[in-house]
């Protein structure tokens, strides 16, 4: 029951994400999609007080019940940052807004931003190892929490490899001239299709000169 709930509750929240800003940019009833995004954080408190109450309950702790911790550790780290981006993206696709900028092609401003991305995933992983030890002392000393222990030491390397990753932007900074400018999946799914469909254009008519 736990892993179908996750599922609802990822399909849920791109759901109401998608709905959110349909009625703001399509429909024009700006306050009302706002009060659909603020349903979004609704999902997670539904999983945790789930998750707590199978805990609760005599369900011994396994893997599933680390994933709902995990889930929610970062929906709530990435989460604002996932719904500021599509807003961007919506609003410069339909209601004439700015283009949203991507990633700096380097230098300093390149090293602040992987500082900022591997800051929203130290937050995720410390929030998620923050919800397991919770789940751990709920159980106590008498259930089995080697599963939730097991998913801690994943966060901490989840930690790891990103601010080694950040930390390599500070110790080896790219020139911006040198690194083009690579969008994120998300703006790349969000882009409009007229621009991919330029892009790959451009990219055949490179490869048929050479």
């Amino acid at each position: 029951m736990i892993v179908t709930l996750i599922i609802a509750c990822e399909v849920g929240f791109w759901v109401l994400l998608a709905a959110g800003l349909a009625l703001r940019y399509l429909a024009g009833m700006r306050r009302t999609s706002v009060v659909v995004l603020l349903c979004e954080p609704l999902l997670e408190v539904v999983l945790l007080v789930v998750t707590a109450v199978d805990l609760k309950n005599g369900a011994q702790p396994d893997w599933k019940h680390g994933l709902a911790a995990v889930y929610l550790g970062f929906s709530a780290a990435m989460g604002h940052y996932i719904v500021t981006r599509a807003d961007a993206w919506v609003a410069y696709r339909f209601a004439g807004g700015p283009k949203p900028a991507g990633a700096p092609k380097g230098g300093g401003a390149r090293t602040a931003y992987e500082w900022r991305m591997a800051g929203r995933f130290v937050f995720a992983g410390a929030l998620a190892i923050a919800l397991l030890q919770a789940a751990i002392w709920y159980v106590g000393g008498d259930g089995g929490t080697a599963s939730l222990r097991m998913w801690q030491q994943r966060m901490v390397w989840v930690i790891g490899i990103n601010l080694l990753i950040a930390l390599s932007y500070t110790l080896f900074p790219k020139k911006a001239e040198e690194e083009k400018a690579r969008p994120s999946l998300l703006d790349r799914l969000l882009k409009p299709a007229s621009e991919r469909s330029g892009a790959h254009t451009a990219e055949d008519r490179t490869l048929t000169r050479r």
